[in-house]
């Protein structure tokens, strides 16, 4: 290094401005501008390697906190994670306890519901069974009442009852039964009708009325008009003498009649007469309800001719029976009552080939074959 130049440089006089000179700067040597340009380039670089250096040490840490919060936070997903998975898992485990025994309860009720349609099919008959015996019921009912009372249309409602049971079924095998419950109905629809009740009624009307009758022999002629009032003046002989005419009037009467005499009856043969009235009337009723048309005729025109011999026909009463009895005795019955064996002997049979069928146990035998 050069030592300081201690030698006295002689002051130069400024020139003066307004000359036109202007001063020229110091001079520098150049070697310190390269010193100053590497110490400032240094002292930049070491700069910028401190603030880059912080920004690195900042970001990093930065980095390290994010970096445990992320953690952190997987650390307790983790763990809620495997919580509600040790809690589904346990649920799991009760649900498939809860199933097990579930699908052990359905199991053993559907071996007892197996049990008890097994014992209802042994114990309880089955719908055509069931069918079959409404079926049966109605026929016999219909059959007493065509045998018993002669209800030809009871017995033809009947049929048509259990012919639309039968429909409802649609079996092959009642195709027979229906074939008989045709021509039974067919057969009851060519009776002719009779209305029973109805004729039934006016006989109990002339039974009810027999016992006011007036007989023939009991008619009177109507009273004499009556003489005109005697006058105030009139002579006591005069009073006399037509007192005594009315009298012998009365004694002796003349009547003139274009009918046969009638019969003169005894109080007691008025009392069987009348009863025996009855008694026609009762018995032409019965055979009415047993559709006897000849019985029924023969009592019919016994009672018409009793009433026109013994009784006064010109009396509104006798009237009246006569009129009933004539419109009976017009009254055409039905003759012999068709019966229903043919629907009996199909249900019987189609009865007898169920219970022979194999796997079912025998049945005893209908009430229409007993």
């Amino acid at each position: 290094m050069s030592e300081p130049d201690d030698r006295v440089i002689p002051s130069v006089p400024a020139p003066a401005v307004g000359d036109g000179y202007a001063p020229r700067p110091a001079s520098v040597p150049p070697g310190r501008w390269k010193a100053w340009l590497a110490v400032i380039a240094a002292m930049l670089a070491i700069g910028v390697g401190a603030a880059a250096w912080l920004d690195a040490r900042r970001t990093q840490r930065d980095l390290r906190v994010e970096i445990a919060q992320r953690l952190a936070a997987v650390e307790t997903s983790t763990q809620a994670a495997g919580k509600a998975q040790t809690d589904l898992a346990t649920a799991m485990r009760d649900a498939q306890a809860r199933t097990t025994l579930l699908e052990t309860r359905i199991a053993e009720s559907q071996a007892q519901q197996a049990a008890l349609e097994a014992l209802y099919r042994d114990l309880a008959p089955s719908r055509d069974e069931i069918a079959l015996s409404e079926i049966e019921q109605v026929l016999l009912v219909a059959s007493q009442q065509l045998q018993l009372a002669g209800n030809v249309p009871s017995a033809l409602t009947a049929l048509q009852l259990a012919d639309a049971k039968l429909q409802r079924l649609e079996r092959p095998q009642f195709v027979p039964l229906r074939r008989a419950l045709a021509r039974d109905m067919d057969q009851l629809k060519a009776v002719p009708f009779v209305d029973v009740t109805g004729l039934s009624l006016k006989l109990d009307q002339g039974i009810a009325a027999v016992g006011t009758l007036p007989f023939a022999m009991d008619e009177r002629l109507p009273p004499p008009a009556a003489a005109g009032a005697p006058t105030v003046d009139e002579p006591a002989w005069q009073r006399f003498l037509r007192d005594l005419w009315g009298d012998v009037r009365q004694l002796v009467r003349i009547e003139s009649s274009d009918r046969p005499a009638v019969p003169l009856l005894l109080p007691s043969q008025q009392y069987f007469l009348r009863e025996n009235l009855r008694l026609r009337l009762l018995s032409a009723r019965i055979a009415l309800i047993n559709h006897d048309d000849a019985s029924f005729k023969s009592d019919i025109a016994a009672a018409t001719a009793w009433v026109g011999q013994y009784f006064d026909t010109r009396t509104k009463p006798v009237q009246a029976l006569q009129a009933s009895l004539k419109q009976l005795a017009a009254t055409p019955l039905a003759g012999e009552m068709p019966d229903l064996s043919r629907s009996l002997e199909a249900l019987r049979v189609l009865r007898l080939s169920q219970d022979r069928a194999p796997g079912r146990p025998a049945a005893p035998a209908p009430a229409a074959a007993r």
